[in-house]
């Protein structure tokens, strides 16, 4: 009998190993698979035409699966949403984007990642583009380079949330719902604007730039960079609380000048450069899907106080905003890239959504 009971036990143990082996494994999302696709004489608003521009994604999950399209910040790329704090918290068994009911889209804009960029070799020449360029060639690599026909959410974070604008003025019957994050839908203007025309203009101006034709990376390259991030994201009660006396603020000041910074400054001044013109306000009558915009009250560069969104918003039909409070646990513009704050509203949002296909 004893030895009955501990092979019962052992079995039983083994199980139970086995059970969590499965249940660990089932927990496990879908493994991500990246591509290049090459959009044909792609024009560009300037008129310009490249005969072949070079269009790089990553994918989660099986296309046959309703599709959903990410889009990222400013000198980000589309494997940056996988972060913890970002795709950990949607792409997960059971989470709002669950990557084994989704074909999740993750594409590097046009002059960011390994998507065609200055610093593949034309440098200065390489064609000026703009955010209406940008949802362009996403919107040729979604269709044309991956087959999809419709969307079940277009969602995009700071420069991705701006196109998120774009993509529901100039494709609104293209997508079901809309998430537009740390973005308003109105002209890039103000502080917003005045901050981008400091830190180009300090490349710009830097002796060693040399028209974009530098032999190494302008030294105010990283100062610049680290003096926009500073200023325009971060959240004031998270600073005051990292950095409550001189000598924490030139600590963590410190750690920023010292960090590594690979960036190259012609893509740099692009991808700044390119949001100039960003505009989408002329055409918000004509958005259809659902729209959910969610933006943190500390966000340095676009401050809720000013009224632009609510303003905005009764424009559109079916549209609201999530404004996440401030907190010394929040990042001003930066909040939106920890999906915790907003999960939960994405959730609720997409589960009254309606499926279109018209």
């Amino acid at each position: 009998m004893g030895l009955f009971r501990m092979l019962r036990g052992i079995a039983g143990g083994l199980l139970l190993t086995l059970a969590g082996l499965a249940t660990a494994l089932a927990a496990e999302p879908p493994a991500t698979r990246e591509g290049d696709w090459i959009a044909r004489d792609f024009r560009f608003h300037t008129g310009e035409v490249m005969p072949a521009l070079k269009l790089h994604y990553t994918t989660i999950g099986s296309p046959s699966n309703e599709a959903v399209l990410i889009l990222h910040g400013t000198a980000g790329n589309g494997a940056s949403m996988l972060s913890a704090a970002f795709g950990g918290e949607l792409f997960g068994p059971g989470q709002p984007l669950d990557a084994s009911k989704y074909f999740i889209i993750l594409p590097d804009g046009l002059g960011h990642g390994k998507s065609s960029k200055p610093s593949d070799g034309l440098r200065a020449k390489f064609p000026s583009y703009d955010y209406d360029d940008m949802v362009l060639a996403q919107y040729r690599l979604v269709t044309e380079g991956l087959g999809v026909r419709h969307l079940r959410l277009v969602l995009g974070n700071s420069m991705g949330g701006m196109h998120t604008w774009i993509w529901g003025v100039r494709h609104p019957d293209f997508m079901d719902a809309l998430v537009p994050m740390a973005s308003q839908p109105t002209a890039m203007a103000s502080r917003n604007w005045m901050m981008r025309r400091l830190i180009i203009d300090s490349v710009r101006n830097d002796p060693a730039w040399n028209g974009g034709n530098y032999t190494v990376q302008p030294t105010a390259l990283k100062s610049a960079n680290a003096f926009f991030g500073i200023a325009t994201s971060g959240g004031s009660q998270a600073y005051q609380k990292m950095a409550p006396t001189r000598e924490a603020a030139d600590k963590l000041l410190d750690g920023r000048l010292a960090a590594p910074f690979t960036a190259d400054a012609n893509d740099f001044l692009y991808q700044w450069e390119s949001s100039g013109d960003y505009d989408p306000s002329a055409g918000l009558e004509r958005i259809r899907a659902p729209l959910l915009a969610i933006n943190s009250a500390d966000d340095e560069r676009n401050p809720p106080e000013l009224g632009i969104m609510e303003r905005e918003l009764k424009r559109v039909k079916n549209a609201r905003l999530f404004l996440i409070p401030a907190s010394e646990d929040t990042r001003g513009h930066g909040t939106t890239g920890m999906a915790k704050f907003w999960q939960a509203e994405l959730r609720q949002f997409l589960d009254a959504a309606p499926a279109r296909r018209d």
